[in-house]
């Protein structure tokens, strides 16, 4: 895509700070978009994150707030706005993974993953499109290859909530159609993250062999799709979520 593609737009990045969101934050300001960087802890990070936009004539600003929780989104999301003036895409990149198996799974646990994966989407979505332009915007969410295929003891309550991402995806895709809102989704599967370092440790080769193309994905590959998704070259794309994985599903 060119590098004037997003011009003129802004982007709230959920999570914005690491790993992928902070791939997808650098890559919407490459395309020209204003972009508001979401992070839940860790300011040092997303200040990085975005002086690193800067530095390249980028246009980045953070904003802190715990996307589960009803009262920070809100705070959140008028900030944001009192900064740039309104929204047009929203990347719903926060969650949060977590693993326990079968007969060790309790209420807080479950509610805790659906909070911060399938809640805080949601929140964040519910409050942002009220900011949407007339003409219209676009909603990318964060859901999981897990969501698609169980390969790993001890993720099912993880993989279910990303699945409810992908289903909230359909539906808000419906609700919002009417107002020229898309709405899509990615489903990633092993990205090289601070997050995935231990897994990576204990089996890369694994996982580099069960992938077609044999290697482990790099947080830039998913936010090459969510460049698409969030430009106007996915216009016609509403509804759907992309696994990005590398052929592992």
């Amino acid at each position: 895509m060119d590098k004037g593609t997003l011009t003129d737009k802004v982007a709230l990045v959920t999570g914005g700070s690491r790993g992928i969101g902070a791939a997808v934050s650098a890559k919407l300001a490459a395309l020209g978009a204003g972009v508001a960087i979401n992070y839940r802890s860790g300011t040092g990070a997303a200040q990085e994150v975005a002086e690193e936009i800067r530095r390249h004539g980028g246009i980045a600003e953070i904003f802190a707030g715990d996307v589960a929780d009803p009262g920070a989104v809100k705070s959140m999301v008028a900030a944001v706005v009192r900064a740039f003036g309104r929204i047009d895409i929203v990347v719903n990149n926060a969650g949060a993974f977590g693993a326990r198996p079968f007969g060790t799974i309790d209420a807080a646990f479950f509610t805790e993953q659906f909070n911060a994966n399938a809640l805080s989407t949601v929140l964040v979505t519910q409050e942002a499109v009220t900011h949407f332009p007339p003409t219209g915007g676009r909603v990318v969410n964060v859901s999981s290859n897990l969501a698609f295929r169980s390969i790993a003891e001890g993720t099912s309550i993880y993989a279910a909530a990303k699945a409810a991402v992908a289903t909230i995806t359909q539906c808000f895709a419906r609700e919002l159609g009417k107002r020229n809102i898309t709405v899509n989704a990615v489903a990633p599967g092993v990205i090289e993250t601070r997050i995935t370092t231990e897994l990576l440790a204990a089996g890369r080769q694994a996982i580099v062999d069960d992938a077609p193309l044999g290697r482990v994905g790099q947080p830039r590959d998913v936010a090459e799709v969510v460049a698409f998704l969030a430009s106007d070259a996915a216009r016609w794309v509403t509804g759907r979520t992309i696994i990005v994985d590398g052929g592992t599903v």
